[in-house]
């Protein structure tokens, strides 16, 4: 094998982008590719380029992105990319180190949680809260942040498209941010009681002060403990929460084990980590 072939092999054995001329096709319309991670970074992208690149997602609705371990085809789809867009804080855990080796080849690759100030950056222990998408002012400076980059890295002849875009997606952000403080004020902030899956939600209730409670920690690699199922459902009783709430993207198992202890309703089930099908 010559120094070149064996330097191809190399680099598709390692996630780098391929070697040779046919390495990055694009898309059939001729568009940039854009890869996103999340779905909520997806949709971000989405409204942030409008009909300007080809949006290509790794994660569809209900896909934990703690978990989450891309295949063979989702390499292909990294390799294909013009640019990819990722949410951060180690969200795509055991992506980072595939994210990390393709920006360092030199391919644009945007953390949204780039964006964010560190002081606004919730932490449990030394780990970043990666569950940003809650506050909707947070997702906003987010936003801004990925437009900015999108703006530069897509042709020129779009630019003042995507900042047109990315400010209308501010606009809407703000707005949303202002209409969720009005719905919790509207509320004793003795009922504000939030119990989930998982600790998705410290961003919401950070932001509309709501005390939020999650059955597992902020990731849901490891399951969780019986003995973290019997407090909460002790807790449940001695506050008289009346609901408590599945994930979509999280097993419901403990949550259904909870309310079978404690007696509270299951609530419904809420998008955390994964939004779902269109129109849901």
């Amino acid at each position: 094998m010559n120094r070149f072939s064996f330097l191809c092999a190399l680099a598709a054995a390692s996630v780098l982008p391929a070697c040779g001329p046919s390495a990055r096709p694009k898309s059939s319309s001729g568009k940039p590719v854009i890869v996103t991670t999340t779905t909520m970074v997806t949709d971000l992208v989405k409204q942030l380029a409008g009909d300007d690149a080809e949006v290509l997602p790794l994660m569809g609705p209900g896909v934990d992105p703690h978990l989450f371990k891309p295949g063979h085809d989702d390499i292909a789809r990294l390799q294909k990319a013009d640019i990819i867009v990722y949410s951060g804080l180690h969200l795509e855990g055991r992506m980072a180190e595939i994210l990390e080796r393709l920006s360092r080849s030199g391919k644009s690759v945007i953390a949204v949680a780039e964006g964010l100030a560190d002081a606004r950056v919730l932490r449990d222990g030394a780990a970043p809260d990666p569950h940003i998408w809650g506050d909707a002012s947070l997702w906003a400076e987010g936003a801004k942040h990925t437009g900015e980059k999108l703006t530069a890295a897509l042709p020129s002849a779009v630019a003042d498209r995507v900042k047109e875009r990315t400010a209308t997606v501010l606009k809407a952000l703000e707005e949303t941010h202002a209409r969720l403080l009005a719905a919790a004020n509207s509320l004793p902030p003795a009922k504000r009681v939030m119990i989930t899956s998982h600790d998705a939600f410290r961003y919401f209730g950070h932001a509309y002060g709501f005390e939020v409670i999650g059955v597992q920690g902020i990731s849901t690699v490891s399951e969780a403990a019986l003995s973290e199922i019997t407090r909460i459902s002790d807790l449940i009783k001695s506050r008289a929460v009346p609901a408590i709430f599945t994930e979509s993207s999280v097993s419901a198992a403990a949550i259904d084990r909870i309310s079978r202890d404690s007696g509270a309703k299951v609530g419904g089930q809420l998008f955390s980590d994964a939004l779902g099908l269109p129109g849901q």
